[in-house]
């Protein structure tokens, strides 16, 4: 098989890394332990889980994990820069008019500029061979990416899976508006399904769907239909390699208003099809979360990474909106991470078991969440409260109980965090 090179192709080499915890976070306080558990993350009950959100290069992060994680990841989605070219910025406005892209606040989403396609496959083939060591040996990548780059993707996969181990072509097929008026629109996305060997988990009857009414008709009235094969029309059928799912658009109930976020719908599909409760999942692309969100909410185990912290609070609000398993929240060891202050600041108090921020304070947070027990080490997140696409976060905070001391986190829509200790 003929095999893809470039004047800077190298062979790929993990990086030295390491990770830290810097948070366990309990949605809705559910497992905070106020007593009789070390909060340390790693003797912790809560937090031996395996679901983690980890900021980072995901080229450290995966080489991170290899020590304890090589070979036993089930399923990893990626869905990475695309080489369209263009920077991606996230929304971080509320209540804006979704007509009006012109009066958008804007914020960091992700860029996806290269000065050399050799430039482009030089960041992707490192982190495709460490997805294959990643994954386990009955474990499945599904890469997504569209017409820049899909053949040159095509061609480093057989070469790190092997040309055999392809198992889908998926076309994700999707309406919306064009620009273009000198070709066809262009109007689906390339998956790439490959599996590490040929034992591999694909859950037919979970993914199957309802024959098309026309089928369903001919068949009713014909017994010559399907040339003697009669399907099981109630059962219905496994999905063909090309998928309609509408993309999550401006007005679309799942929007988060980071870029390019992908429709739960499509994940599900994948998630369901190709792991089972109770096995990991990751995504090392993590984006708007919409991998973490899905698996989560399926009983799969999840590994969630991104590089900016944009994608961290996105992902980490929509966990907690959906009531997601306690969950880590960790990061490369060694880059800098803010501590809680000394003092309390003004605009935010505690009164009894409820901590209360001034109106003005929320104007430019993502999330905040407070720790009632903080041991003076680890932020154990058992109340939090988030930014939506159509409210504030809200002012008060109840606590399911207090400490000696409690300490709140407020993350801003930049990314900028600020700890409190209050009396």
């Amino acid at each position: 098989m003929p095999i893809l090179n470039w004047d800077s192709k190298t062979p790929p080499v993990p990086l030295p890394a390491e990770l830290t915890t810097r948070a366990v976070i309990y949605p809705g306080g559910v497992g905070y332990p106020y007593a009789g558990a070390n909060p340390d993350a790693g003797t912790n009950p809560d937090a031996q889980a395996g679901d983690a959100l980890i900021q980072g290069d995901n080229l450290a992060v995966m080489s991170a994990l290899l020590e304890t994680h090589a070979g036993k990841v089930d399923l990893i989605y990626a869905d990475p820069p695309f080489f369209t070219n263009r920077a991606f910025p996230a929304r971080i406005g509320q209540g804006e008019d979704s007509r009006r892209p012109q009066d958008w606040k804007l914020g960091v989403g992700y860029p996806d500029r290269w000065e050399r396609v050799e430039d482009y496959l030089d960041m992707l083939y490192p982190r495709l061979a460490l997805m294959h060591r990643l994954l386990a040996p009955t474990g499945m990548l599904y890469l997504h990416l569209d017409w820049h780059a899909d053949a040159y993707a095509r061609l480093l996969l057989d070469e790190i899976f092997g040309a055999e181990r392809v198992l889908n072509e998926i076309i994700w097929a999707y309406h919306g508006p064009s620009p273009i008026r000198s070709a066809f629109n262009r109007k689906h996305d390339t998956i790439l399904a490959y599996t590490k060997s040929s034992d591999y988990t694909f859950n037919a009857d979970a993914v199957r769907e309802p024959y098309n009414p026309n089928t369903v008709k001919t068949f009713n009235s014909s017994p010559k239909a399907g040339f003697g094969k009669v399907p099981d029309l109630a059962r219905g059928k496994v999905p063909e390699d090309w998928w309609y799912f509408p993309v999550v658009a401006r007005l679309h109930g799942e929007r988060t208003g980071y870029p390019t976020q992908k429709p739960e719908a499509l994940l599900e599909r994948i998630i369901r099809a190709s792991s089972n409760p109770g096995e990991l999942v990751a995504d090392f692309f993590c984006g708007s979360g919409t991998t973490p969100v899905v698996a989560s909410r399926h009983g799969r185990r999840y590994l969630a990474s991104d590089l900016t912290p944009q994608a961290i609070y996105t992902t980490q609000a929509r966990l907690i909106e959906n009531h997601a398993p306690t969950f880590l929240l960790q990061q490369i060891a060694g880059k800098a991470a803010q501590s809680p202050e000394a003092e309390p600041t003004t605009g935010i108090r505690r009164e009894g078991n409820q901590v209360r921020l001034e109106s003005a304070c929320l104007e430019d947070l993502v999330l905040w969440e407070v720790d009632p027990a903080w041991n003076g080490r680890l932020f154990r997140s058992a109340a939090q409260s988030l930014r939506t696409r159509r409210q504030l976060p809200v002012s008060s905070l109840e606590l399911p109980g207090v400490g000696e001391q409690v300490c709140a986190r407020l993350v801003k829509t930049g990314g900028e965090e600020q700890y409190y200790l209050l009396d």
